[in-house]
């Protein structure tokens, strides 16, 4: 596999947080420009928007829970030379499940849709730490 290949999914990771990140900023200016909140109310991080924008809040907030990682995975797979095919088909599947997870997290909120999409990448990502683990651990000793 190529570097490239292996830190693609990655590269969407990181894309998708700033993209919720950026759609976060903006629903809070508008919240402040149109006085839905006032500073004084959110200044110590006080959860007083719009829901909307808790939403997104609390969407990018899971930017920084489980991609974590896998952003430390896909490293240790990259320097060790274990990512493979199966490594980054995997991956892909986790970050799709992530990229469907925070459009369901923005838009409906719809718990059992996010749940679900949360639950794939969880355990996609559980597998492809077993599988990492276990040929780290079977590597025959130089």
């Amino acid at each position: 596999m190529s570097v490239q290949m292996i830190l693609l999914p990655l590269f969407v990771q990181v894309l998708l947080t700033f993209l919720v990140g950026f759609y976060l900023a903006i629903l809070r200016r508008k919240a402040l420009m149109g006085r839905q909140t006032r500073w004084q109310d959110i200044a110590l991080r006080e959860p007083n928007w719009p829901k909307e924008a808790m939403q997104a809040a609390n969407s990018f907030a899971n930017q920084f829970e489980l991609p974590v990682l896998f952003y430390v995975l896909t490293i240790l797979a990259l320097i060790t030379k274990q990512a493979d095919l199966i490594f980054v088909v995997m991956a892909w599947i986790f970050v799709i499940s992530r990229v469907l997870q925070a459009y369901v997290h923005v838009t409906s909120n719809y718990v059992p849709w996010r749940g679900i999409w949360f639950a794939v990448g969880c355990a996609v990502l559980f597998i492809m730490w077993v599988i990492y683990i276990v040929r780290i651990l079977t590597l025959p000793w130089a």
